[in-house]
């Protein structure tokens, strides 16, 4: 008996687990840092934002819950690092060396110096002029972006695509509002 209600237990088709809800990383946000972009897109977008009343725009990243970008990749990481330094942690203080090891360090030779590194390789992130990414200060991860590309350098279509953003990235935080995620 106890077989075949194991049997039976096993042919059950298995009740898929509960998906979570999706994140409304989106409406959590406040505030944003705008770091510099081509052709100062930066200050467009800026106004655009503020104007539309999308988020409050900070001078201070340290106040900004995202950071908005146009790339991604080794010199944003520099960047974020610059702007949000990790905290030091202290080392316990190092004994005092004898005179026999510091004679051993010296006579090292030469060529125990050289360091193998590879060349840093550029990140194709960001390239394509006209993506923009809104990122997670804390958990540095991509919460939105948007491909719009300006069709020249000129101020009017800078302000024009600038506008543009502001106001998908408005549309996008009213359909989380929504519940209809992106």
């Amino acid at each position: 008996m106890t077989t075949l209600a194991l049997l039976l237990m096993l042919q059950a088709p298995a009740q898929p687990a509960p998906v979570p809800a999706p994140a409304h990383e989106l409406l959590e946000v406040k505030s944003v840092y705008i770091l510099p972009m081509g052709n100062a897109f930066d200050q467009y977008l800026a106004n655009a934002v503020t104007r539309k009343g999308v988020l409050q725009v900070v001078t201070d990243p340290a106040k900004a819950d995202v950071i908005f970008t146009d790339r991604l990749g080794k010199t944003f990481e520099e960047k974020m690092r610059e702007l949000y330094p990790e905290p030091k942690v202290e080392e316990p203080a190092k004994p005092e060396k004898d005179e026999k090891d510091k004679d051993a360090e010296e006579e090292k030779p030469a060529a125990f110096d050289v360091k193998n590194t590879l060349p840093d390789r550029p990140s194709t992130f960001g390239r394509g002029k006209g993506t923009y990414f809104l990122v997670n200060r804390a958990t540095r991860n991509v919460i939105w972006s948007l491909y719009a590309k300006p069709s020249t350098g000129r101020p009017e279509d800078l302000n024009d695509t600038a506008k543009g953003v502001a106001g998908e990235l408005a549309k996008a935080i009213d359909r989380q509002a929504k519940g209809q995620g992106r």
